[in-house]
Formats: structure tokens, sequence, C-alpha cells
């Protein structure tokens, strides 16, 4: 198999890379394993420490669609379409995000299509399509009605996934991520990115300052489980998906609070006071208009994974990342 993760350089783009060079196969078309004697990683720098020989790595912007050409050929059978501008940066950017999240989805689709191979497309939206006056549990039903431009460029890149596979020209699976906790590195622009920020640097030794208060929910998963979720979709069935390829993924429900209650049980009170609650309004109006809750039921009964445990995901995240014993 052929593999093209956009966003390769990206830690859940490094991350799928690595899993897939351990694991050695995936899922055909007839649902058979086939080895995986290739993995292109598309972004704008190249990924650290890959050495595998079956990785081969393209630098440069993925809405350039001569870069989608070379990285794109007759014998990819499966993509992940990872790159995109995130939350906060598409907001302060309205051009830069359209460019990366609309249209490099609809160059890769069109290369896809130019070479009529039907590849298995895994494109990785997000809960921000969702907005407004939301119930506290949404269900996979409900409309989407984005309140900002990210989550507005993400629903578009969905419609086009679905109408790209319902014409044959790919097996798309679109995946609305909820946020994702604990990822290691520096803070993005995420508005979500406080999020791993309030568990990271506290483990670290520094402060964090949260901008969002303690009462605020979030739909979250961990970073192993996204990955294993990446997986899932891509194997599954088509024809059990249908005509709608859109899956929001099981996450868990948690208020902020309770993860840094969580935090002091892991790693103990000296280091949960690290965490310091300055409101910043425009990463509150951002956050109140996403999820704090999804049903989920779709994935739930196609068997995807999920995370029952914040404690447990600190507890990997520090082994992951090999903090010593917190102080």
């Amino acid at each position: 198999m052929n593999i093209v993760i956009t966003g390769g350089s990206g830690f859940l783009g490094r991350r799928l890379a690595e899993t897939l060079l351990e694991r050695g196969v995936l899922h055909r078309a007839d649902g058979r394993d086939a080895p995986i004697n290739r993995i292109t990683l598309v972004d704008v720098v190249p990924a650290p420490g890959l050495a595998d020989t079956r990785i081969r790595q393209i630098t440069g912007d993925a809405a350039d669609r001569q870069l989608l050409e070379r990285a794109i050929d007759a014998e990819t059978t499966s993509i992940f379409h990872l790159a995109a501008v995130v939350s906060g940066q598409a907001e302060a950017d309205f051009d830069l995000g359209m460019r990366v999240n609309l249209d490099a989805s609809r160059h890769l689709l069109e290369v896809c299509r130019h070479y009529g191979q039907r590849p298995r497309v895994v494109f990785t939206s997000s809960v921000a399509v969702y907005g407004g006056d939301l119930p506290a549990t949404v269900p996979d039903s409900l409309a989407v009605t984005p309140q900002t431009s990210y989550g507005t460029q993400k629903a578009m890149a969905e419609l086009l996934i679905n109408d790209y596979t319902r014409r044959g020209f790919v097996d798309g699976r679109s995946l609305r991520l909820p946020t994702i906790s604990v990822r290691p590195g520096r803070p993005n622009a995420a508005a979500s990115s406080f999020a791993s920020g309030i568990i990271r640097e506290p483990l670290n030794g520094e402060t964090s300052v949260c901008p969002v208060g303690a009462a605020t929910r979030v739909w979250l998963l961990s970073p192993r489980t996204v990955i294993e979720c990446f997986i899932a979709a891509h194997d599954i069935d088509g024809a059990k998906l249908g005509a709608n390829r859109l899956l929001n993924l099981p996450g868990m429900s948690i208020t902020v609070g309770e993860m840094v209650a969580s935090l002091e049980r892991v790693a103990g009170p000296d280091v949960a006071a690290r965490i310091r609650f300055e409101p910043d309004p425009r990463i509150e109006q951002m956050v109140a208009t996403w999820p704090g809750e999804l049903a989920a039921t779709r994935a739930r009964e196609l068997g995807f994974p999920s995370d029952k445990n914040f404690d447990e995901i600190i507890r990997r995240y520090i082994v992951e990342a090999r903090i010593g014993a917190p102080q």
C-alpha cells in the first residue's frame, strides 16, 4: 500500500506515521490486510526522526496543486488528510484559513479524481462545525451551524468529501475530532490549546495560564486514541457508512475544573497550583460555540475506541514524555 499523510510533520501526522510503520499493514478495499510499502509525508517542514526507508517526505504548501500532484500518484491507495490551519489562526487570518482548510482539500480531491483510483481518504474535521444554541448532548443528526471561520471551512470540506465519494472519485470518511489532550511541545494558535497547556506546563514545572473558566466543558480524546480512530476509520468497509461519511468521534466530556482535579490526583497539589485562570474573552467566545458533549452514537455502534479516564491519559503522557516524578 502507498499512503499519503498531509500535515505529516505535525504531532498527529508524525504519530500516525510511526504507528503505521509499526503496524506494517492496513486494510485494502476487499477487507484484507496489505503491507505498507510507502508513506509520503506532506508538510511545510520535514518531519524529524523518521529514518525508515518506507518514508518519503515532500515539503511545501498543501494548498499547492502541483505539490499534491507530486505526492499523490496512480499507486496511492490511502490518504490521511490532516493538514489544517488551526482555529485561532483561521479566525485571525481568513485568507490563510480558506486556502489551507478548504482550497487544499478541493485540490487534493481533484488530484484523486484525475488518477481515477478511488483511494480511501480519511479527513480530519472538527466539532467546531457545530455552534449556536446547542443541546447538552449533541446528537449525530443535529445540523451544523458553525460560528467560526475554522468550523465553516471544515464543514464545507465535509460536504466535498461526501460528494466526491458519491461520484465515485474517492472512498471518503470525515472524522469530527474533539479537543486532543495532552499534546506535547509548546502552545499553538488553536483556541483549544489550553486543554493541553494546563497539564503539560505544570508537569514541566511551568505556570500555565488558562483563558477559560473552570466550568468550561470540552469534548476530548487522547492522542493515542485519536490515532486508533484514524486507523479504524480507514479500515472500515465503506458500505457500513453508506452515503453519509461523517462521524463524530466518541470522546469524553470533561470540565476544565475536572481536568485540574485529575492533575492534582496524579501529580499532586503543588503541580496543580501552577495553573492560573485569566479569562480571555476572544478564546472564551470561540470555545463557547463548541459542544461540550456529543452522543457519537454511530461511531460507538461501529466500534470506534474512546477514552474513559482522564487520570490515565495524564499518566500515559507522563510516561511518553519521559517526565520524572512530579515535584
